[in-house]
């Protein structure tokens, strides 16, 4: 009989010690990564794609968690601060790593999500960056197996910025402002192919580095060059201040001012009357209520609701971007069933690479960039006697996507 005991401890240890890996390997609970400026030039923008992030662990984590081959899998966010500077953002990267998040995603500097894009080819983990990666990134052998861009490069930006001054508001002559990095040096570049296909022309150029201050110089050049549209690079904090002083300074009764890329936390820094007028393009507006396409239309609105009951605004574009970010990285786990980061990245070209989106339809290329039906609206800003509340703040003129505003695979070395 005093073997029976005996013998029931070592059943009982061996269970624990089966146990042991079968959990590890299966857990119940999974951290993500969410890495972001939340301080500095960007942080207003920052802040809206972590909201836009959590939206999406919430919306899983409001399922059970994840749908995984060994039950329900709970979704945690561990938040940290990048500061859009290579040196933290590339330590607190490693830190997440090292406690163990199954994905990340993050990045409002486009130069910080190449660096991370880059660390990643080398040791693989699901990564979603949630701003515009530049465009060098996207090429073959340089983009990492395991990044997935929600949002297209700068390139881009500044391809549908080009073709839209041109073709959808008639405009010629182009001044261009970039950014001294690789944001504004891309946007440039897709500007001047949008003026070389539909017969426009740069006639001035001049860039400026990240947190610039005082834009008189480079406005008092662009006034005596003439322009038939002004379009600039700068985000965020920058572009309030660009657009304050060109308002301060008259440029929009001699030529129409077009920023790049814009968001709402840009609008509602600027007195009404500086954003009366102004163009941009903007990833995703919430009030698509008069858009042709009802079924986006729809499917904005019910995001915006979504959003709204949670932070009691409508959702910017970044927090739009971050959204879709994180909801693909998700389904990705599912798909895969599985957090390996081969297995993810396959699963994102299951059904040929489509997904759906608050915006409508969507595909991965084989860049691992996001090809969008609707990639961006053209917006235009209203007058305050326009707006019928405090974040009536555009009206949304035309859309641009699908294959043709992304750089062609060729060019990336596919």
């Amino acid at each position: 009989m005093r073997k029976l005991p005996a013998l029931l401890s070592a059943l009982a240890l061996a269970g624990v010690l089966a146990q042991g890996p079968a959990s590890a390997a299966d857990p119940t609970t999974i951290k993500v990564g969410i890495l972001l400026p939340l301080t500095g030039t960007f942080a207003a923008v920052a802040q809206t794609q972590r909201d836009g992030a959590l939206l999406a662990i919430d919306a899983v984590n409001k399922k059970g968690g994840l749908a995984m081959p060994w039950g329900k899998v709970k979704v945690e966010a561990d938040i940290a601060d990048d500061e859009a500077k290579q040196d933290v953002g590339v330590r607190r990267f490693r830190y997440m790593v090292s406690e163990g998040v199954k994905g990340l995603g993050g990045q409002t500097w486009a130069p910080l999500a190449y660096a991370i894009n880059a660390l990643v080819a080398k040791e693989p983990l699901p990564y979603y960056p949630v701003c515009v990666m530049a465009k060098e990134a996207f090429q073959k052998g340089k983009l990492a197996d395991s990044t997935f861009a929600a949002a297209y490069s700068p390139w881009t930006v500044g391809y549908m910025a080009g073709q839209s001054a041109i073709k959808t508001l008639g405009k010629k002559r182009i001044f261009f402002l970039a950014r001294s990095d690789s944001f504004g040096w891309d946007m440039r570049d897709g500007v001047k192919a949008a003026a070389q296909e539909l017969g426009a022309e740069v006639i001035g150029y001049d860039e400026l580095p990240v947190g610039t201050g005082d834009y008189t110089t480079v406005l008092q050049k662009v006034a005596a060059a003439k322009p038939d549209v002004f379009i600039f690079a700068q985000f965020a904090a920058d572009a309030v201040a660009l657009l304050k002083q060109a308002y301060q300074m008259g440029l929009q009764k001699d030529m129409t001012i077009f920023n790049g890329f814009i968001t709402n936390v840009v609008a509602k820094g600027l007195p009404p009357e500086a954003l009366a007028g102004v163009y941009a393009m903007h990833y995703f507006y919430y009030d698509l209520d008069n858009f042709a396409d009802k079924e986006v239309a729809k499917s904005a609105k019910e995001f915006t609701e979504l959003y709204r009951a949670k932070y009691n605004s409508p959702p910017d574009a970044y927090a739009a971007i971050a959204y879709v970010a994180y909801s693909e990285m998700l389904r990705g786990f599912e798909a895969a069933k599985s957090f390996d980061p081969k297995k993810v990245s396959a699963a994102m070209f299951t059904n040929d690479g489509r997904f759906n989106t608050l915006k409508g339809p969507a595909k991965w290329r084989r860049d691992h960039a996001a090809e969008y039906k609707y990639a961006a609206f053209l917006v235009k800003g209203k007058s305050p006697a326009e707006r019928k509340g405090d974040w009536d703040l555009f009206t949304v003129v035309d859309a641009m996507g699908g294959e043709s505003v992304l750089p062609p695979l060729k060019s990336l070395g596919f």
